[in-house]
């Protein structure tokens, strides 16, 4: 990956992840996606391959193998509420959320390497118990061999609960300590 690349994703990411109309994010954004060919990814980059196998699961709503993707002692953190450790756990978690979702595609705006993390920028669009909504993610991962050791998302809670038709915080099972 190119340094401007890199730098680019990098400014997109922060854009997406804080909200903030950051200076040159969109120029960036339109340079990368200008100059970037569009098969950059699991032919070349296994942890890029990791992530988009966990991609397709999602929007395949093969809940067992999304958890299956993640390490034994992999964390899942929703940067706004505690993070669930632990595959068992968040199996646990993944099953009871996606037992009310009746569809779902996360829609990939952009996926990179920064450093030793994969980075994808995506809009994530469900019905979830009858209700349709879209949210803007951001999500950081750490790969280790093929599973994800490390998943940190970022998004606005309130406007996912308020998309899933949820008027208060919903409790899935606890984070494991």
């Amino acid at each position: 990956m190119t340094k401007f690349r890199t730098a680019a994703l990098a400014l997109v990411a922060l854009s997406a992840a804080t909200g903030l109309a950051l200076p040159g994010a969109a120029m960036a954004n339109d340079a990368m996606a200008a100059a970037t060919p569009k098969q950059e990814s699991k032919m070349t980059d296994p942890k890029i391959a990791v992530v988009e196998k966990m991609i397709d699961a999602w929007n395949r709503r093969d809940w067992k193998l999304v958890g299956d993707l993640f390490a034994e002692d992999g964390v899942l953190h929703s940067m706004m509420i505690e993070p669930v450790k632990g595959r068992p756990a968040i199996a646990e978690r993944i099953n009871a959320l996606g037992s009310g979702i009746e569809s779902i595609t996360l829609h990939i705006h952009n996926i990179g390497r920064i450093g030793d993390v994969v980075v994808i920028e995506r809009t994530d669009e469900f019905v979830y118990k009858g209700h349709h909504g879209k949210v803007p993610v951001v999500g950081i991962l750490e790969v280790e061999g093929d599973h994800v050791k490390v998943w940190r998302e970022y998004y606005d809670r309130a406007e996912l609960l308020r998309e899933m038709g949820i008027a208060e915080e919903f409790h899935t099972p606890a984070a494991a300590h």
